[in-house]
């Protein structure tokens, strides 16, 4: 059974940084692409950012510089490095699984390209 746990939200002053842990199992991570998302209160959920198999990111221009993605194959972990958070990266972040093993372009931040999803985590930035 495919599962995704996640773990590492919490609350930041403006400035401050944050890696968000996301634990699979069920599954060959390393066959896959994931990717991150996030959604605020009365928002639809925002890609933000997507690995490869073969490691290659893409990233949406509102985290690009201050968030990075990466994965563990060999733990069957991914994460999420936030850096220079805003108050408006306030937010549940989901990490999630990729259909294929490539981020495809703008199909990268589509949540229906998407197989299996963490429960998501709070990321409060706030002074």
């Amino acid at each position: 059974q495919e599962q995704l746990v996640q773990s590492g939200g919490g609350l930041v002053q403006p400035g401050g940084s944050l890696r968000l842990s996301c634990v699979t199992s069920g599954f060959s991570l390393a066959d896959y692409a994931i990717g991150w998302f996030r959604q605020a209160p009365g928002k639809e959920r925002e890609g933000l950012s997507c690995m490869s198999s073969d490691h290659k990111t893409v990233y949406t221009d509102s985290v690009k510089g201050r968030f990075t993605i990466s994965r563990d194959n060999a733990k069957n972990t991914i994460y999420l490095q936030m850096n220079s958070l805003k108050p408006e990266d306030t937010a549940v972040y989901y990490c999630a699984i990729y259909r294929v093993s490539h981020c495809g372009g703008g199909s990268a931040y589509r949540p229906y390209n998407y197989n299996y999803w963490g429960q998501g985590t709070q990321v409060t930035v706030s002074s």
